[in-house]
């Protein structure tokens, strides 16, 4: 791996520490500037097994996400569960020859299930997770007070917070930015050096996908669920590339890159939502009517004055009459 390399790995994990959406996140880390500098730097052509790493990518993640969420282990210990992952991928598709073709195939088709399982979970998951929300009894602001006073601070913040589950939202940790640029730098190096060992699979290993697991750890589902759905344009990136790799490099690269602008721009391109009919029992609310214009005529001429003058009339008076001085 070249200093570029670790340069630019260094680059991608640092832009994505310093974001706080997950999505912009996830968005940055697919972007295929690690696979461009791996063809680059090794020559290695484009053939179904790095089409396969797209899928290993996708089970470097998810095997994350579950030793660190679910089965509660160390983030340094989730991420070596996912490189094994990876390299038992690596190690099968190494193995056997995989036809471009199918593997293309393959990989579309375990996407398109993929996005199916993930939006029937979310589906699933919206109405079970609204909770009525009930407005609590007031206290007396006295008594308020005086048992805000004698609770301790950990029933305080364990009520602020669910346990065993980190704040969302904070993306950042203790380490001021020149220690915390030092130490993506070194992982960085140490990942290259991992991927070396990869022949053709170098070109999709997860250099900055290790220490980005590491700065997403705080919404790293969430992260996987996105960075799922971006992959799609990394394999329009690989596909553009395959196709015109025996023509040029530099060719082939700017129709992966085309490719895989295409399709990101397809994924999240906003879309029209059709309006939800009324749910049953639900009152329809009556059409409105809109309000008739006036029935064109003649001006109306304003009031006289008994003076023959033009503008409102005097109002009369309708007290009794004083009484003429005498």
């Amino acid at each position: 791996m070249t200093w570029g390399a670790v340069l630019l790995v260094t680059a991608v994990v640092w832009a994505v520490s310093m974001l706080r959406s997950v999505r912009l996140r996830a968005l940055v880390y697919s972007l295929p500037l690690p696979m461009t500098l791996a063809l680059v730097a090794t020559g290695h052509r484009v053939d179904g097994a790095q089409l396969l790493g797209v899928v290993g990518l996708n089970l470097f993640f998810a095997l994350v996400a579950l030793t660190y969420r679910r089965l509660r282990w160390p983030i340094l210990l989730a991420d070596l569960a996912g490189i094994a992952g990876y390299l038992a991928l690596s190690a099968g598709v190494l193995a056997v020859p995989v036809p471009f073709e199918a593997a293309l195939a393959g990989t579309v088709a375990l996407w398109t299930l993929a996005m199916v399982l993930l939006r029937r979970r979310a589906r699933a998951r919206g109405p079970a997770g609204r909770q009525e929300v009930r407005e609590p009894a007031r206290e007396p602001a006295g008594r308020k007070a005086a048992h805000e006073a004698a609770r301790e601070p950990a029933e305080r913040e364990a009520e602020q917070e669910p346990a065993g589950r980190e704040p969302a939202g904070s993306g950042r940790d203790g380490l001021a930015a020149p220690a915390k640029l030092v130490v993506i730098f070194v992982g960085a190096l140490l990942t290259g050096l991992l991927g070396e060992l990869l022949r053709g699979m170098v070109v999709t290993f997860p250099y900055s996908g290790v220490l980005v697991a590491v700065e997403a750890r705080r919404e790293l589902a969430d992260f996987t669920r996105h960075f799922a759905r971006n992959s799609l344009g990394l394999v329009g990136f690989l596909t553009g590339y395959h196709y015109l790799q025996d023509t040029s490099p530099t060719l082939a690269l700017a129709g992966g890159w085309a490719a895989f602008a295409l399709l990101a721009a397809a994924l999240h391109l906003p879309r029209r939502r059709p309006a939800r009919p009324a749910a049953a029992g639900q009152p329809v609310p009556p059409p409105t009517r809109a309000a008739r214009p006036a029935a064109a005529g003649p001006p109306v001429p304003p009031p006289t004055r008994p003076d023959g003058g033009q503008g409102r009339a005097p109002r009369p008076r309708t007290g009794p009459e004083r009484p003429a001085a005498t």
